[in-house]
């Protein structure tokens, strides 16, 4: 592992391109070398491409807002040669992603990606850092068929699973869980909006969000499944179903939580589920990398604050990286009931995304 590495941000004057600016431009690791956008901002300060677009709540770092931004598209070779590896967070059809992904791959330059375009290639990684860092397994067969000796795709989940597959996954670990009913109330800002871009979002709630239910019902099952030869093959084991809102708030993703477990005999208490999820720790706290949280889940017990976890008051916790789960309760129809939520942004988009560079350069993937 280096001292440094230089990196490149595609996408860089969307939502979740800002956020990465943000989270890496006094990063330990890591130096911003590469600003890359779409063509109309191609050849401008970032600051003057970014404009009246800036959503973040802090002001623009001093060290790129005179930063020219270059081509996404059309510098890929040149960018390839600048940095060390790349963000990818464009806004783009979907094919169109998987092209240009690949292309910063087949030049050597390995992809973190926060779209959705590769997520169910079948060699490429989809990786929650605490819960499936195993599936970095995979990348010597995807460089082989990519034919590279560095470059590589790696990507996150949807911004949504953060906020409830992690607590299942812990507790699936050691108790199979057969069935779950999962509803989703997801901020603006996961659809790139503020209250000022979108002011009918205020004092409302859309019962849809297109492609979001098929996300979040079949994602889960790469996360959980396991690398075959050069695959990753999906679980088959846990039946999720679920219903998504975008509902009036500006950053933070909850999940109404029902689900019940495959072995009706031998059924854990609540407290050895909150225990499960306060005592895990997966590789990245053990490694200690700089964006992990130290305690992974935060929980709230029902007995002592049962009007928690808030938004407001949960979605910053260490750094906006932990989960937050509370109201863990017997249910009438289901074993159990919780509700569970993530800053979508952070955790769930661009600081996910940061983690995962994170642990991919401590597992030596970036040399």
């Amino acid at each position: 592992m280096k001292d440094n590495y230089k990196v490149g941000i595609i996408g860089a004057t969307g939502m979740v391109g800002q956020r990465f600016i943000t989270l890496l431009h006094d990063h330990p690791w890591y130096t911003i070398e590469v600003l890359a956008a779409s063509p109309r901002s191609a050849g401008k300060t970032y600051k003057e491409a970014v404009g009246a677009k800036w959503a973040m709540d802090e002001e623009i770092p001093k060290s790129v807002e005179d930063m020219i931004v270059m081509n996404a598209t059309d510098d890929v070779d040149k960018i390839a040669g600048m940095v060390d590896f790349v963000f990818c967070a464009v806004d783009m059809k979907k094919d169109e992603i998987k092209a240009l992904e690949e292309r910063y791959a087949k030049a050597e330059c390995p992809v973190v990606s926060n779209n959705s375009a590769h997520r169910h290639t079948e060699d490429v990684p989809m990786i929650i850092p605490e819960i499936n860092p195993e599936h970095l397994e995979i990348i010597p067969s995807q460089r082989e068929r990519l034919g590279t000796k560095r470059g590589f795709i790696a990507v996150k989940s949807n911004c949504s699973l953060q906020s409830y597959l992690p607590a299942m996954a812990v507790v699936n670990a050691k108790y199979p869980i057969d069935h779950a009913l999962v509803t989703t109330y997801q901020a603006i800002s996961g659809a790139g909006k503020t209250f000022n871009t979108w002011p009918e979002m205020v004092d409302n709630l859309i019962p849809y969000i297109g492609g979001e239910e098929m996300k979040s019902e079949v994602e889960p099952n790469k996360v959980l499944g396991k690398v075959e030869g050069n695959k990753i093959v999906p679980s088959d084991a846990l039946s999720i179903e679920c219903q998504t809102y975008r509902v009036p708030v500006s950053n933070g993703h909850t999940a109404a939580i029902f689900f019940s477990f495959k072995d009706r005999e031998n059924i854990p208490s609540v407290e050895e589920i909150e225990n499960m999820w306060r005592e895990y720790k997966g590789v990245p706290q053990q490694l200690e990398l700089p964006h992990a949280p130290k305690q992974f889940i935060y929980v709230y017990t029902e007995a002592e604050a049962p009007d928690q976890p808030q938004i407001k008051t949960a979605r910053e916790i260490d750094g906006g990286m932990a989960i937050s789960c509370g109201r863990l309760r017997k249910s009438t129809q289901y074993d159990y009931k919780m509700v569970s939520m993530s800053h979508n942004t952070l955790r769930g988009a661009a600081g996910g995304a940061v983690l995962l560079a994170e642990l991919l350069t401590a597992k030596g993937y970036m040399d």
